[in-house]
């Protein structure tokens, strides 16, 4: 009596998950068709073009659109613009300045998967980074031997005076 008790209870375990797994399957096909589709339509039916930009998608993780909005720049903006952009970006998120390291990277980022998107399209451009200011002799670096500290990794020796 209680193995055929287990027993049922194993079939009908076992067709509530497969009806679900189905069901699942179904959904998961309707989304792909439904998406694949949108997809094709909007890259202009697919082909080698679409393939490039999304190999280079799946490689930096990041999308045109997703680079464009990070960057605050518009499919229209002129390469002065999107530099001053990357550039003011760039600066504002420096730890230097208590800025986000993370925001700065996502910053270079969003600059590379331009550079690589424009790359894919036989146009490559280059978003120019602001050179490093050189620091002026009269105001030494903090971290410089002129500020008055140490660049060594130990702490300074004691005199020790008997």
């Amino acid at each position: 009596m209680a193995g055929r008790l287990i027993a049922q209870i194993l079939v009908m375990g076992t067709q509530v998950v497969g009806k679900a797994f189905m069901e699942a399957y179904r959904q998961a096909a309707a989304n792909a068709a439904k998406n694949g589709g949108h997809q094709a339509a909007k890259n202009g039916g697919g082909g080698a073009k679409a393939a490039a930009a999304d190999a280079v998608t799946r490689k930096t993780g990041m999308t045109v659109d997703e680079a464009m909005n990070i960057l605050n720049i518009t499919k229209e903006a002129d390469l002065a613009k999107i530099t001053k952009n990357y550039q003011h970006l760039f600066k504002v998120n420096d730890k230097a300045v208590n800025g986000s390291f993370y925001l700065q990277s996502k910053v270079v980022r969003a600059k590379e998967r331009l550079e690589m998107e424009w790359e894919t399209q036989g146009n490559p451009m280059k978003i120019e980074a602001e050179t490093p200011a050189v620091a002026s002799a009269e105001t030494p670096v903090s971290g410089s031997p002129e500020a008055g500290t140490s660049t060594s990794s130990h702490p300074p020796k004691e005199d020790k005076q008997a």
